[in-house]
């Protein structure tokens, strides 16, 4: 019988599996990687760059535990493994994720920005209160010397409080605004002789813009309403089109919706990069984990409450009504047609655990998911030190209730300036990248929308019509099945089904076909590991 005629009989659906050629070239010569950071002064942009000078001078302090070591511990590329096959006795050979392909090294980013502050970055690394003192005392001489440039400040769309901080803006209409970061750009482009530039938003959560047809739903509209110095134009959305303008990929390390549909159009005309929204640093990683961990094992969860309280900047702007309304809402995409001028778009809001839901079908009816509230509060004297709590009720066997009660305290910036390192990396890697789809078309780059960063952002940003992905899992393996691709291995299924068969003495080689890894995998890979005969499973 036909394979789809068995699963039709067996499940209801006709599965017709499918094959398809897919090469990839990759550049293999690491560029010299420049990063401005909207938001260089800020608890994210300071800790980030003191993390990296730290580890390039290879620094060693004292701390109440004992001497501490810089280390780039929390960074995906930096300090985890991979699975890259088994050798001939079964043995899983793990290598660091950083060992697959040739990417950037943290210590070799150049690093700039703007800020609306005027502090140097010694300065603002002391107001973050964020490293031990020992340590800031050995980063100053070398971060005093750093000055962010001047940044947009548009006090409706910040929070009023931010306004003591802002001493260092730059004035005119919009299109002048716009203008000033291009010309920023190429003259650090220019005096640091970086190969490309990476911009990044790590600044305050903004208030949602309006999107407006005629005003924001192309990028002819888009650029044209810059021209005109329309309001609602927010300087988040600047700072995307300038960098698009000049060719720099962007990301936005907050949840504004500053990718308005006029952002992303303009990105793919430009075929620039561009990736978001908001970094998935704490409470909302552990939350993809666990809710895929409840309805992956069968339980329902009904009720998902977080309640966060945190004394950063971040916490002080949030605590104002609009800037907290961008954190609540997870935007995704925009799905409306236009009619007229004063139609707005509608957002379609997909939160981190609706994925996740849709999934079971027999745990969820249609449109059916779980209470779900987030709570933010401004506590000054925690400082960058986040207290996450959370509960989650899931309805169990009978009738029965599951309750796992969860306090998490997070060091907001050490766990986003880690995550800031995988983006910029990652991002350098995928512009490298190039894939053909079959044998008679030409190769061509990944799509302008960086989904595969989903890993990395709480609302992961999308290409039109492509499901978004929220589950933990998923996320990650997406990404290192991606590089094992690059590398020309198969995906890791976990199968292991050579282990699995009947009868003792079963050898690897005689139920899966391998690969060779001193055959198949580059030389790079090969010196780091010349005492190892590695096999990557071929699917």
């Amino acid at each position: 019988m036909p394979l789809d005629a068995i699963f039709r009989n067996l499940i209801g659906w006709a599965v017709t599996p499918r094959q398809m050629e897919v090469n990839f070239v990759i550049e293999r010569k690491v560029p010299r990687v420049g990063v401005m950071l909207v938001g260089w002064g800020g608890n994210n942009g300071s800790t980030v760059t003191a993390a990296v000078v730290a580890n390039s001078l290879g620094l060693c302090w004292e701390t109440k535990e004992g001497d501490q070591h810089a280390n780039y511990y929390g960074s995906l590329m930096q300090s985890s493994t991979v699975l890259l096959g088994s050798s001939p006795d079964g043995e899983d050979i793990y290598v660091p994720m950083r060992d697959l392909l040739p990417t950037v090294h943290p210590n070799d980013i150049i690093f700039d920005g703007w800020d609306i502050s005027s502090l140097n970055l010694a300065g603002a690394m002391k107001r973050a209160k964020v490293l031990d003192a020992n340590l800031q005392n050995q980063l100053k001489p070398h971060m005093e010397k750093m000055k962010p440039r001047p940044s947009i400040f548009d006090p409706d769309f910040v929070a009023a409080n931010q306004s003591s901080r802002a001493d260092n803006t730059i004035s005119g209409t919009k299109l002048e605004q716009m203008e000033k970061i291009r010309r920023d750009i190429r003259d650090f482009e220019k005096k640091s002789n970086v190969d490309k530039v990476i911009v990044l938003w790590t600044a305050n959560t903004e208030r949602f813009s309006r999107v407006e047809a005629g005003l924001n739903d192309t990028s002819h509209s888009l650029l044209q309403a810059i021209r005109n110095n329309e309001v609602e134009i927010s300087p988040s959305t600047l700072f995307a089109v300038a960098s698009i303008l000049e060719g720099c990929a962007y990301l936005n390390g907050a949840p504004q919706n500053t990718f308005v549909p006029g952002v992303v159009e303009l990105a793919e005309q430009k075929g620039v990069f561009i990736g978001g929204d908001d970094f998935k640093s704490g409470q909302t990683k552990i939350k993809s984990v666990l809710v895929d961990f409840l309805v992956s094992a069968g339980l329902k969860p009904r009720s998902i409450v977080s309640y966060n309280h945190l004394g950063n900047n971040d916490g002080l702007n949030l605590s104002a009504p609009q800037q907290f309304q961008s954190k609540e809402v997870g935007y995704t995409k925009i799905t409306i047609q236009i009619t007229k001028k004063n139609t707005f778009f509608k957002i379609s809001k997909s939160n981190v655990v609706d994925d996740i839901v849709a999934s079971n079908s027999i745990l969820y009816q249609k449109n059916e998911k779980p209470d779900h509230c987030v709570v933010i509060k401004y506590v000054p004297y925690v400082g960058d030190s986040k207290r996450a709590m959370d509960e989650y009720t899931s309805e169990i066997l009978l009738g029965g209730h599951n309750t796992i009660v969860i306090h998490n305290t997070c060091e907001d910036s050490l766990l986003a300036a880690p995550i800031i390192l995988d983006l910029i990396i990652l991002t350098d890697l995928f512009q490298r990248a190039r894939m053909q789809y079959g044998s008679d078309v030409e190769f061509q780059p990944m799509h302008s929308i960086l989904s595969v960063l989903s890993y990395l952002f709480k609302a992961p940003l999308v290409p039109h019509g492509t499901p978004v992905i929220n589950s933990f899992y998923k996320q990650r393996a997406c990404i290192e099945n991606i590089l094992r691709a690059f590398l020309g291995l198969s995906p890791i299924n976990h199968m292991k089904l050579e282990h699995k068969v009947r009868g003792a003495g079963t050898k690897s080689t005689d139920f899966v076909e391998f690969i060779e890894a001193k055959k198949k995998i580059p030389t790079h890979l090969k010196d780091l590991y010349p005492d190892k005969t590695v096999e990557g499973v071929s699917a």
